[in-house]
């Protein structure tokens, strides 16, 4: 567990572990309103979504949320059912007769939403890059300038959606980041446009309690400022509710696939990865990426829970190997119960540590590790500093590794 540098590893994936607590929350909840849930060894455990942290990180009010580094670099995505409507032919109405933008708007959401997309419902919510949007903005504006009528504009739609089969794609060749930073990162599947799609880089596993979920029904009630007791009224309850609340300490597991990442940033092929290729926006989404899993906070309910809290412990690792949880090592729940021997993060920490000892003895991968946390919860044999310099440490691995 020693180990602190890279020498002799091409670090081909950075695992990012982490151990943060909140206190009487609804982080995430499920469709009847209650907290999601996970069975795992000998306990059901409260449970945080990949897709909850995700959108967290990509959309924090914070200088490094990753919206904000597509922003600067002009790369942004939206995910929305409306995209066609609301992006492409809506800012056309003002200058294109109705009709005419309405046979372009139907083949544009035909060929991507589907045949059946009418119903806005039914659609699926794609994510186009700004760069597409504005491509695909400027191609009905190409299409609606040079037809005279609704049947000529709708004829003219028709043969560029056939003769332009993989649109999105095509344009990549042009625009490499087309699809968005997002798509860069987290994916990105449309099944109208296959070649368009993308493989995520990094890979988010939903954090969960190291113990036994810990539940409350919190019963409240909104008191009507106006009613009159004396009057007859009742009591002043306009509404009587209950919610779920949690409380834990969660378990959460980042993996970044470094030659993907690299790949899809500069177009490079994966197995080139530690070429001559700028590799400078690919080392500040591994540093914001830190940041963010440390400093910001998932949360349903902000204004009656105040869900915020950090890690309290982040541990990174770049490896050539492929890449393991450490999960397993709250298989057997962590007891809540008050210990002499430690705290409940003290406990959480140590049996994580022995885990990854165990994990070394057997298979011998060789990562190299480095880590921030609280006094009590640091693990023993890995250098320990300020979460900056570890994130600066996580990026430096990506920006210098060499084959």
């Amino acid at each position: 567990m020693t180990t602190t540098a890279t020498d002799g590893i091409v670090p081909k994936f950075i695992q990012i572990h982490f151990l943060a607590a909140w206190p009487g929350a609804l982080l995430n909840r499920d469709d009847a309103g209650l907290a999601k849930r996970l069975p795992f060894g000998t306990a059901t455990r409260t449970r945080v979504s990949s897709q909850c942290l995700k959108r967290h990180w990509r959309m924090a009010d914070d200088p490094r949320a990753l919206h904000e580094l597509a922003k600067r670099n002009g790369i942004e995505g939206v995910r929305s059912k409306q995209a066609i409507e609301r992006e492409v032919t809506g800012p056309l109405r003002a200058r294109f007769d109705k009709d005419m933008v309405d046979a372009v708007e139907e083949a544009f959401i035909t060929k991507f939403y589907g045949k059946n997309a009418k119903d806005k419902q039914q659609r699926q919510a794609l994510l186009f890059g700004r760069p597409e949007l504005a491509w695909l903005a400027s191609e009905a504006e190409r299409l609606l300038a040079e037809s005279a009528s609704a049947a000529g504009v709708k004829a003219a739609a028709e043969i560029w959606v056939k003769e332009q089969k993989n649109n999105l794609n095509q344009l990549r060749d042009q625009n490499l980041l087309a699809a968005s930073l997002e798509a860069a990162l987290f994916g990105r599947m449309v099944t109208s446009d296959t070649r368009a799609n993308r493989d995520a880089a990094i890979h988010v596993a939903h954090a969960f309690t190291v113990h036994a979920m810990q539940a409350e029904t919190d019963y409240f009630t909104v008191v009507d400022d106006l009613s009159d007791r004396e009057q007859g009224d009742d009591a002043g309850a306009a509404g009587v509710f209950d919610t779920e609340l949690t409380s834990g300490l969660y378990y959460g597991y980042v993996v970044v696939d470094v030659p993907l990442l690299v790949s899809n940033l500069t177009g490079c092929d994966r197995k080139d990865w530690t070429g001559d290729h700028d590799r400078t926006l690919a080392a500040q989404v591994v540093e914001h990426l830190v940041h963010l899993v440390a400093e910001i906070s998932p949360g349903a309910k902000k204004g009656s829970t105040a869900p915020y809290s950090r890690a309290e412990l982040v541990l990174i690792e770049a490896g050539d190997r492929q890449p393991r949880t450490l999960a397993n090592a709250f298989r057997d729940a962590v007891t809540t119960d008050h210990d002499p021997e430690g705290s409940l993060g003290q406990r959480t920490a140590q049996a994580m540590a022995k885990h990854l000892t165990d994990y070394d003895t057997l298979y011998e991968t060789g990562e190299a590790r480095r880590h921030t946390a609280m006094p009590d919860l640091a693990l023993t044999g890995i250098a320990n500093g300020p979460l900056r310099e570890l994130a600066a440490w996580a990026g430096s691995v990506v920006r210098d590794a060499t084959a």
